[in-house]
């Protein structure tokens, strides 16, 4: 028997897709120059040449996905010239994966028969290449995920070497790197690192008035006019900008509106925020963790039992616990701490006398930071 809340007359929602992670919208704000800077590199394919390969640098939520969706997008509709792969390493993390999405995206369907070589894979797309006059144009997003499992430089070599292999294949890439750290000239092997020869384009996390200007577009596109008051959606940036991702924004949105409907309400209240808020920041910490490495995940895991235990934490002494379960030294320590100030998942408070020794608060619940970084 259906349920009485699916057949409710109350709607709140316009379009519910413009709150969807994967949307990509008409108009893409405060992005302008990232997007020029992509498109200038870009350019070259458009003529049968390689195009300059580029990383995409910046935190989670700060628009390098949707990016390369909007200007991959703009090919599809404008060329056959260049061939847009867009690969999610967290999902498709070793070499034959990444092929297997090349080939796809060229012959538009999977090689046919079972336990074909990553050799023959190799073959079909350098010779389509070659002999069609068209460019590859790979976007591995998050990237960095395929270091610790050391195949970005196994990834990468056969790609950017196509041509030497296949005459006039042409290929670039794009490398999308959440971890601001990281440093992937360094991390690939030197062959590969001199073929990639890449430029960097920085993206910094938005502001609170670009957070304010995307949200309120969104929701003019997605819900009802007055559903969601001025007052209402103060609170939901100042949560978004709490986290530091705009995703988390989005989320609040649509979960305070779906819950306000779920009620039977006409409008948004706090009532409504705050629940959204707890579950879209559950979503926030999930997808920030991932971006750490094995040891990071277990250093902000040993921070949060022992803040379970401890109301107060301070550097020198959270550096004396952590070590026993992650050995390091301190400046290696400190660095982490940085980091994850800098992703949002601690504030470092600076000291107010002389001496190194900073405040340390998790901005997460303790039991939810070991769950996932436990996972």
């Amino acid at each position: 028997m259906p349920l009485p809340m699916l057949l409710s007359d109350q709607a709140l929602f316009r379009d519910r897709d413009v709150f969807d992670p994967d949307h990509v919208p008409d108009t893409f704000q405060y992005r302008d120059g990232q997007l020029r800077e992509m498109a200038y590199a870009i350019k070259p394919a458009l003529f049968g040449s390689r195009p300059h390969n580029i990383i995409l640098r910046g935190s989670p939520g700060t628009g390098k996905t949707t990016c390369v969706r909007h200007i991959f997008g703009e090919i599809r509709e404008t060329t056959r010239r260049i061939i847009p792969v867009h690969v999610n390493c967290r999902n498709d993390h070793t070499r034959f994966m990444v092929f297997l999405r090349i080939y796809r995206e060229i012959y538009g369907h999977l090689p046919p028969g079972s336990g074909i070589s990553l050799r023959r894979l190799l073959d079909s797309v350098g010779r389509e290449l070659a002999d069609g006059g068209r460019v590859l144009l790979l976007c591995l997003d998050d990237a960095d995920c395929m270091i610790p499992e050391g195949v970005l430089s196994d990834t990468l070599f056969p790609v950017l070497r196509l041509h030497e292999e296949f005459p006039g294949a042409r290929s670039g890439v794009i490398l999308a790197v959440s971890d601001m750290d990281c440093d992937l000239q360094r991390e690939i092997d030197a062959p590969v690192a001199s073929m990639l020869q890449a430029s960097e384009i920085s993206f910094p996390p938005y502001g609170e008035a670009e957070v304010r200007g995307i949200l309120t577009r969104r929701l003019r596109q997605g819900v009802c006019p007055g559903v969601v008051p001025d007052a209402i959606l103060d609170v939901i940036v100042e949560k978004t900008m709490l986290c530091g991702d705009l995703r988390v924004g989005m989320e609040i949105l649509r979960r305070s509106v779906q819950n306000a409907e779920n009620a039977g309400k006409t409008g948004v209240s706090e009532d409504d925020v705050l629940p959204a808020f707890a579950l879209a920041q559950y979503v926030c910490l999930s997808e920030t963790v991932k971006v750490l490495n094995t040891d990071e995940k277990r250093m902000l895991r040993s921070m949060a039992e022992y803040s379970m235990q401890e109301e107060q934490m301070n550097s020198r002494a959270v550096y004396a616990s952590v070590r026993e379960e992650v050995p390091m030294g301190y400046t290696l320590y400190f660095e982490r701490l940085k980091k994850f100030d800098r992703m949002r998942l601690i504030s470092l408070d600076t000291p107010k006398a002389r001496g190194n020794t900073r405040e340390i608060a998790l901005r997460f619940d303790a039991g939810s930071v070991v769950e996932k970084c436990g996972e």
